[in-house]
């Protein structure tokens, strides 16, 4: 039988063999010495931050097609989506600051509106000046 004796090994550079493994849910780049790693993974807060941004894109869109001026005050309509609206709900105040909406109405859309898809919701959205 052998005795286990601790043994001193050097290893050096050429002695090992080191590479990049993708690991799922992140991404990587490399330029020279520099590696940036992202972590892909959404969590529900940034899915609900992403519908949020794209309300916001949808309603500040139509503003500009119903020809409404930059200092404009609207009501925003939705209807349709379930999920539209809790998000609406939860993110009004941000919603309405950006857009410049002194209300959000979840009813039968009023004034300029238009059919969307958001992130898959169907939503119907109104915008009319105050």
């Amino acid at each position: 039988t052998a005795e286990a004796k601790d043994v001193k090994v050097d290893l050096k550079e050429e002695d090992l063999i080191i590479e990049a493994k993708q690991v799922e849910g992140y991404t990587a780049a490399s330029d020279g010495k520099v590696t940036v790693v992202l972590d892909k993974n959404l969590t529900p807060e940034l899915i609900e931050e992403g519908f949020v941004r794209e309300i916001v894109s949808k309603v500040q869109t139509m503003r500009k097609e119903a020809g409404f001026e930059v200092m404009d005050r609207i009501a925003v309509y939705a209807a349709g989506s379930e999920r539209i609206r809790e998000v609406m709900e939860r993110n009004g105040e941000g919603i309405r600051k950006d857009v410049l909406a002194d209300d959000i109405i979840f009813a039968e859309p009023e004034g300029y509106t238009k059919d969307w898809k958001i992130n898959g919701e169907a939503v119907t959205l109104g915008v009319k000046k105050q």
